[in-house]
């Protein structure tokens, strides 16, 4: 066999020109992807480890409340990582993960764990906490038998706590209840424990008492993991039949799949056929994630893995598609619920000369998360772009800093909106395209108001969790943002539970803030999709000398038409530069101006040179001004500079 390091003296002579092997580091990556198969780590005896041994699991809790510590504590207990090593958030492998102190991307590790003589097979699956990001927990539950929850011995329950626990619990997953921070000074285990109690109805004594800060109580976790947790129901002797529950894209190897092994056995070499494109691909890699990815011959039913099959296209990779050998055809495994995108946006290229490279960026940072959705649109302004669709504002926020950081991209964001439903009049046209209800995401497509018979937005169920002497200004809060109570409820004698059905609209931009503020941070807020209500809304028409601007309309609630009307004719006061003609700024609806504001015009004094004399040569001078500003403003057409669309747009 040649050796590496002959191969990259040949390749560095005969592909000196190509433009992605120049430099040794490169072509090292390039050689070892495709043409070195790297010998698997004899330490990773799958093939002994018997289906009774497997433990496939995910810790879920919310934000902040240490999952990302104690998958560190759990990595350092059963070797995986050294201990002491200096790096904390082993599994937090993103800049903006480390930059926000959050996790925004599941991410997976295998532990092997001796338990009284007995070898385990531990498979960790690490969630985000934030309530944007649940589509990622969703997933990463598909390929678990049970989850530990982690609850904040100091801050008690919160609201994604009681999210994350009814989604496991709905998916009959055995949950492992662990309160954290024992350690913190003020933590209160007792009434955390009275907490899960009265929402959950969890026993005290089935509840485990850690500080994964400092390893306490970590291999109880352990113990009860192995103890608690069942085995996968999965059948060896099957044929070949895995999940995809995850998918990213590598440079050299196309796109990866990070899969779960339901039936049979796949080594590498053997060829598998997707059931969703019907595409035949043929095995060039396996692994596991230790949580650094290690080369396997062979993946059995019960594991979690990745697969390298030469997938060039980011489309082909499906999240929660099946795969099986090609010569044994099977039924599709039962997927999970596809996520809604709540909040759109428009994404376009700083210049246009940059949109292939931001085209490629997307669709690639697109497979890493599925849960954004992708049209092609386009504005007279910003030219050609694509409107994007994310679970909410921080999902969206997080997609764009990572195209930035990991792509090098400039993206121009617009304001984000959300999906509205219009039913329309019965027509001829209509009842023959069967199109009585559309889906309205931008605003500049919503139809006239003759054509609407009847409108509808989307609501959420907005659970929030909060000491209960912030009980009024919370409530003022929700009642403000046309919220409706659905339930209260004392978790104890210093907290209470309140549900409100709200309207998405009111809440995907500043709510959440101002929530955190009247509650001096205390108040957790979560939410999910409670589907559409009647609402009467109306296109809110922004005109600039009665020309109307496309990209600056709204959609709004007729109750708050004038208040938003008002607020955005102020900012384009604030940002259009002056012109020399006078510009009306008005917010319309219908052809009806609710708000105006008047953008000045320069005045060139025209009497400047005048010394004297009589003061009709000032008045002929200032008439002749004033006519020729009036012929300027009938046949101007007023251009907003780009610059201009950018600034508002982005506040």
């Amino acid at each position: 066999m040649i050796s590496l390091n002959i191969k990259l003296l040949f390749c560095q002579r005969v592909y000196s020109k190509v433009k992605y092997l120049n430099s040794r580091s490169k072509l090292q990556r390039y050689l070892r992807a495709n043409f070195c198969t790297a010998a698997p780590d004899k330490k990773l005896d799958f093939i002994n480890i018997p289906v009774e041994n497997i433990r496939n699991f995910s810790i879920i809790a919310h934000v902040d409340h240490g999952k990302s510590t104690l998958a560190d504590r759990l990595l350092e207990k059963t070797g995986a990582i050294k201990e002491n090593v200096g790096k904390s958030q082993v599994l937090d492998k993103l800049q903006v993960e480390r930059e926000r102190g959050i996790t925004v991307k599941a991410q997976s590790a295998s532990l092997f764990y001796e338990y009284k003589d007995q070898k385990y097979l531990l498979n960790l699956i690490d969630t985000p906490g934030h309530v944007d990001f649940s589509n990622e927990v969703s997933r990463s539950l598909s390929a678990c038998q049970g989850v530990i929850l982690l609850v904040d011995a100091n801050d008690g329950v919160q609201a994604q706590t009681v999210a994350n626990f009814y989604l496991a619990f709905g998916k009959d997953l055995v949950i492992i209840p662990v309160l954290n921070k024992i350690d913190l000074k003020n933590a209160d285990p007792k009434r955390t424990a009275e907490q899960l109690k009265t929402l959950f109805d969890i026993e005290e004594d089935e509840i485990l008492k850690i500080s994964a800060k400092l390893g306490t109580g970590i291999t109880s976790v352990l113990e009860a993991i192995v103890e608690r947790l069942p085995p996968p129901k999965v059948d060896r002797n099957a044929p070949f039949k895995a999940l995809i529950f995850d998918s990213w894209y590598d440079r050299f190897r196309g796109a990866l799949s990070l899969v779960y092994v339901h039936n049979g056995e796949i080594d590498v070499e053997q060829e598998i056929t997707s059931c969703y494109t019907q595409k035949t691909y043929q095995i060039k890699s396996l692994g596991i994630l230790q949580p650094e990815e290690k080369p396997v011959q062979k993946l059995l039913a019960g594991q979690v893995g990745l697969i390298g099959c030469n997938m060039r296209s980011s489309q082909e990779a499906i999240i929660g598609d099946t795969v099986h050998e090609k010569s044994h055809p099977v039924e599709p495994l039962e997927g999970f619920k596809p996520s809604r995108p709540m909040v759109f946006a428009g994404i376009y290229p700083f210049d246009q000369s940059q949109h292939v490279s931001l085209r490629s960026a997307i669709e690639k940072l697109a497979l890493n998360d599925s849960a954004v959705s992708i049209a092609i649109d386009s504005s007279p302004a910003l030219g050609q772009g694509w409107r994007l669709g994310f679970l909410g504002l921080l999902h969206l926020e997080v997609f764009c800093q990572r195209l930035e950081q990991e792509y090098d991209a400039e993206p121009i964001i617009t304001a984000p909106s959300v999906t509205y439903k219009v039913k329309l009049r019965p027509t001829k046209q209509n009842i023959k395209s069967g199109k009585q209800e559309i889906l309205i995401t931008n605003p500049a497509l919503f139809p006239e108001p003759y054509e609407i018979e009847e409108t509808f937005e989307p609501m959420v169920l907005g659970t929030i969790i909060t000491p209960d002497k912030y009980l009024g200004p919370v409530m003022s809060l929700c009642m403000e943002r046309r919220g409706v109570q659905v339930k209260s409820l004392n978790i104890d004698n210093q907290r209470i539970l309140l549900q409100f059905n709200l309207p998405l609209c009111e809440i995907v931009l500043d709510f959440h803030d101002k929530l955190k503020t009247i509650s001096s941070g205390y108040a957790s807020f979560d939410y999910e999709d409670a589907g559409y209500q009647s609402s009467s809304l109306v296109k809110l028409n922004i005109l600039l000398n009665g020309n109307l601007v496309d990209e600056l309309c709204a959609i709004v609630h007729t109750s708050r038409a004038q208040i938003i009307g008002k607020r955005m004719c102020l900012r384009l006061k604030e940002t259009i530069p002056r012109q020399l003609i006078q510009i009306a700024i008005q917010a319309a609806i219908s052809g009806r101006v609710i708000a105006r504001e008047t953008l000045k015009a320069y005045r060139k004094d025209v009497t400047a040179k005048l010394y004297g004399g009589d003061v009709t040569r000032r008045k002929k001078l200032l008439a002749r001004q004033s006519e020729g500003k009036k012929r300027m403003k009938a046949i101007a057409n007023i251009s907003l500079p780009r610059d201009t669309f950018i600034e508002v747009l982005r506040r």
